[in-house]
């Protein structure tokens, strides 16, 4: 197998975006009298769209769906207004996209945070890089782990889903790779550890960005 494409994860994969998330949900959780979270837990409750990051924060205050909707506005407002304070590439992020474009690598960007956030957060923090599809969650397509959006990635890259590797840092990202029939390789520097990768089907591993140069050959 010949890998010709490289479809990446956004958050906890290519920009630390954990604390810009994670004050804009404390905001909303303070807003309404509740306790705010500490910074780690919050490793835990994204990746799998915004939504769910809400119904997590909100598990344990009994919160009917009123209020889940009330609070997901609140964070989608909260967050809109400051997603760029904090967040910045993760340390070899650079070095590897040059790497993988000097190689000729198409690459695309996959993430089940919204679609126009998505593309913002790639054309602050990544505007060097020619990205083939930059994809974020929409109306129409189902949210990872569903394979929709990968196969719509591939199928933007030209590549053959066999041929892509798929990198990233959840349980989440490891089974879309899997139900696309792409490569799971586990970022180890993201949001989540390497034990929950590789029950998910990482084929490998990698500490540092640098080390998926390894991968692909």
């Amino acid at each position: 197998m010949a890998i010709r494409g490289v479809i990446f994860d956004l958050d906890g994969t290519l920009l630390d975006t954990l604390a810009d998330i994670a004050c804009a949900m404390n905001r909303v959780l303070a807003g309404r009298g509740l306790a705010e979270y500490p910074l780690t837990d919050y490793r835990w409750f994204v990746g799998d769209g915004a939504e769910v990051l809400v119904r997590r924060t909100l598990s344990g205050h009994a919160a009917g769906e009123e209020m889940i909707s009330q609070c997901l506005a609140e964070f989608k407002s909260a967050y809109s207004a400051s997603w760029n304070v904090l967040t910045k590439p993760y340390p070899g992020i650079p070095a590897l996209l040059d790497a993988l474009e000097k190689k000729g690598m198409g690459m695309a960007v996959l993430s089940n945070k919204p679609h126009e956030l998505t593309v913002r957060c790639v054309g602050a923090f990544l505007p060097r890089w020619r990205f083939a599809a930059v994809l974020g969650e929409q109306p129409g397509r189902l949210r990872k782990p569903d394979p929709a959006g990968a196969l719509e990635a591939a199928r933007l890259l030209h590549v053959p889903p066999r041929d892509i590797v798929y990198l990233g840092d959840t349980a989440t990202d490891m089974q879309t790779a899997i139900a696309a029939g792409m490569m799971p390789v586990g970022a180890l520097w993201g949001f989540r550890p390497a034990a929950e990768l590789l029950e998910s089907g990482a084929r490998h591993l990698i500490e540092t960005p640098s080390g998926l140069m390894d991968v692909v050959g």
